[in-house]
């Protein structure tokens, strides 16, 4: 008997991890051209792209439903000493407080907030994963987790902000002032919340080259693991990227593409450089 991990699709984790710590991940729900489809299983964040390209809305994003994980808690729970699920931010999402109902017929399933998105939510479950390999019960890894919520460095750079006006995060008159300034805006996580930080200038390569340049200055980095996590970026872009990474002494660089979920809040060319602080 162990700890069984599982999380949200949103962790937007590499398959390697995944597979490497035994995490389960419960995927949401995107709607598009008539039909819903599960994140990551159905349908990936391209054919997003292609839905939008091709003139149609927006899709919508729907949460993980309690009866989904009453399905899942009903299998998990048997098999292990504890099932611990990690969930997108409450802030985002109601999936945290779906599992919550969901786990109230489950003694031995816990689930915490991870007040995150995509890797940032990753990183979290990562440790997780870890800390029931060094063998702490399920209760003190909740604690762990919810003690290194602030820890998590999320921000990420958007190309044009065309998918934030759609789906009224952005009004149209800011996404037009910046296109005609050729501004690329940084996406701040704090306090479960989403903000607008510093706005590049330039080309959208020259825009990640300075947005990585902050990031590297501060110094307040946590070196052991660092994720580039990217929606349908330029292949070259990444890739220089992780080895500037790599060059400044982070011991563990990955790559991830973004999901469904974040996709269709941010679209394509969206590239964030996430880790732990220390």
């Amino acid at each position: 008997m162990s700890i069984k991990i599982t999380a949200t699709s949103t962790c937007d984790l590499p398959a390697e991890l995944l597979a490497r710590y035994d995490i389960d991940v419960v995927p949401l729900y995107v709607s598009f051209g008539g039909k819903t489809c599960r994140d990551g299983v159905d349908a990936g964040p391209e054919d997003i792209f292609r839905h939008v390209e091709s003139g149609g809305q927006l899709p919508s994003t729907a949460a993980v439903n309690i009866d989904d994980y009453q399905k899942l808690f009903a299998e998990l729970s048997p098999k292990y000493e504890a099932v611990l699920h990690i969930t997108i931010g409450a802030e985002f999402s109601c999936c945290y407080q779906n599992a919550l109902v969901a786990a109230e017929d489950y003694p031995n399933v816990y689930v915490a907030d991870s007040r995150n998105l995509t890797v940032g939510q990753g990183l979290l479950v990562l440790e997780a994963a870890e800390a029931a390999e060094r063998g702490m019960s399920a209760p003190e890894i909740v604690k762990l987790i919810e003690s290194r919520v602030d820890k998590v460095d999320t921000t990420f750079v958007v190309d044009k902000l065309d998918y934030l006006v759609k789906g009224g995060r952005v009004p149209s008159l800011v996404a037009m002032g910046a296109n005609l300034l050729r501004l690329k805006p940084s996406i701040v996580l704090a306090d479960g919340k989403m903000g607008v930080g510093k706005k590049y200038r330039g080309t959208f390569e020259k825009a990640l080259d300075d947005y990585v340049g902050d990031l590297l200055s501060r110094g307040d980095a946590d070196l052991s693991r660092v994720f580039v996590a990217h929606s349908r970026c330029d292949k070259a872009s990444p890739a220089a990227i992780m080895e500037r990474l790599c060059a400044a002494g982070f011991r563990e660089v990955y790559e991830t593409i973004v999901g469904c979920t974040i996709s269709c809040h941010c679209g394509p060319n969206t590239l964030g450089v996430i880790f732990m602080r220390k």
